[in-house]
């Protein structure tokens, strides 16, 4: 089990630096909540794929905000333990 400490704290350094990393993304993020605000307001209606691009943008800023310091270009969260990324949704 020794070899799991190891994983885990690189992972725990990684997962420290998300805030961080992320707070690249505050204009994606706010574009991705007025949509989704919006299309919930009073006689709005959320519909599959209604804030589809504002939510490409906001995984892509995500995927390059976390993914710059991993050799591997695997997105921040990533364990070859588990096999799941805990960043971001697959499509």
């Amino acid at each position: 089990m020794s070899g799991n400490g190891a994983v885990w704290g690189r992972v725990r350094g990684r997962l420290r630096a998300f805030p961080e990393r992320l707070a690249a993304c505050r204009a994606e993020a706010a574009a991705y909540g007025r949509c989704v605000q919006a299309s919930t307001a009073p006689g709005g209606r959320l519909t599959k794929d209604l804030c589809v691009q504002e939510f490409k943008a906001l995984r892509s800023c995500f995927a390059a905000a976390v993914g710059q310091d991993d050799p591997k270009g695997r997105p921040l969260g990533w364990t070859s333990l588990h096999y799941v990324c805990v960043c971001c949704p697959q499509p």
